[in-house]
């Protein structure tokens, strides 16, 4: 059984999961359907409030605008709250529509740039109304051919945009930019790395941070790294977990690489990240293609839970002697020690000591709960993307 301080800070711990993972998902070829999929966001709700039952884990859900849209947004919070969630990041969307084919904030033409800025500040109203603290913000700018696009005039485009924004962010909440090296566009990408959101986000002011998303880096890429430098920075706004063989392909998160995983979240323990002053945002960006939605979404918050408990196993102590006795491989052994650990019977007995199933995972397979949703889910249009 693990010590009363690694219990209070696994206790701590907290990870939003998203709408869109409980939606039909798939390749560029097609998209997937599963019986007992929701048709709307309440349903999205219902399903994530089976994690959190589950694992403890999982208390707020991010939501998508305009896929989640509903008319009545007090009464989506108070449904939320009898399902024992809340909401959590509100995720803006400029990435569909065919006004935004050459681009949103980036876009050579000023009025698409006004009508993407217009769209934030909904998403800035549905927060106000929902309670939300963050506005997270991906782009899918850029260029596919050089000379298409002016490199430099599109940053500036950019940074007046979010700007504008920013200026409307209530005094509790904040702007969070997320980066992705290529796609759709593959000669450049106008966010495609941390070094540009930071530089982006610093000049907005404290309320505006980065979100890493964990497949967003090209093959090779310290990610550990990025995260201990935006923590020293204070610029760490939130994660978006999942996993990857190839590019971003969110799976799992920690499928592909456990160790790059457990790697991230030493990163995150030795920059004070789980602690609640941090402001650290723990969420989940996946989609299920071929898996059960709600089994994979409590499989990728149990990962993230297991890392952290082997995170919290390292000697510190032992580990800052060897680094400053030069003892390179006694270094590596106190981090590998920690991570070899198995902390799943652990585990498993503080959650059962807390109130929660030992095994989640079978607890939900036993629920009957996707039997049941797919005999009464009949009708109606399925979520995907788009909605």
């Amino acid at each position: 059984m693990f010590n009363e301080k690694i219990s209070a800070q696994l206790a701590q711990q907290e990870i939003e999961v998203p709408s869109w993972a409980y939606g039909n998902s798939g390749t560029r070829f097609r998209v997937f359907g599963t019986p007992g999929t929701p048709r709307n966001v309440r349903e999205k709700l219902a399903d994530a409030a089976q994690v959190h039952a589950h694992t403890g884990l999982a208390p707020k859900v991010s939501l998508h605008y305009p896929w989640d849209k509903v008319d009545d947004w007090k009464g989506l919070v108070e449904y939320a709250a009898e399902l024992g969630v809340g909401i959590g990041t509100i995720n803006s969307n400029t990435f569909q529509d065919e006004e935004y084919k050459l681009g949103s904030f980036a876009h050579h033409d000023a009025g698409v740039r006004r009508r993407a800025i217009e769209h934030h500040l909904e998403c800035i109203d549905v927060m106000n109304q929902t309670g939300s603290q963050d506005l997270k913000i991906w782009l899918a700018d850029g260029t596919n051919y050089p000379g298409q696009g002016d490199l430099r005039r599109r940053q500036d485009w950019l940074a007046e945009s979010l700007s504008e924004i920013y200026g409307h962010i209530g005094e509790h909440q904040r702007l969070v930019l997320e980066y992705k090296f290529f796609e759709p566009s593959f000669y450049h990408t106008d966010v495609p790395d941390w070094g540009t959101s930071y530089a982006q986000v610093t000049a907005l002011g404290d309320r505006a941070v980065v979100c890493l998303d964990t497949g967003h880096h090209a093959p090779g890429t310290n990610i550990e790294f990025i995260v201990a430098q935006l923590l020293r920075l204070g610029k760490l706004g939130s994660f978006d977990f999942n996993s990857r063989f190839y590019a971003d392909d969110d799976l799992i998160v920690g499928a592909a690489d456990p160790f790059q995983l457990f790697r991230i979240l030493w990163e995150v323990r030795r920059g004070g990240g789980f602690d609640e002053a941090s402001g650290v945002v723990f969420m989940l960006d996946q989609c299920h293609n071929i898996e059960d939605k709600i089994p994979g979404q409590i499989r990728s918050v149990l990962n993230v839970q297991e890392m952290t408990a082997r995170t919290l196993l390292v000697d510190v102590d032992a580990l800052e002697a060897a680094q400053q006795a030069g003892d390179v491989l006694g270094a590596n052994a106190v981090f590998m020690d920690a991570f070899y650990t198995d902390v799943r019977p652990a585990l498993a007995e503080w959650r059962e000591s807390r109130g929660l199933p030992a095994d989640p995972m079978r607890a939900f397979a036993d629920s009957g709960y996707l039997a049941r949703i797919a005999e009464e889910r009949v009708g109606g249009a399925q979520s995907s993307w788009g909605a």
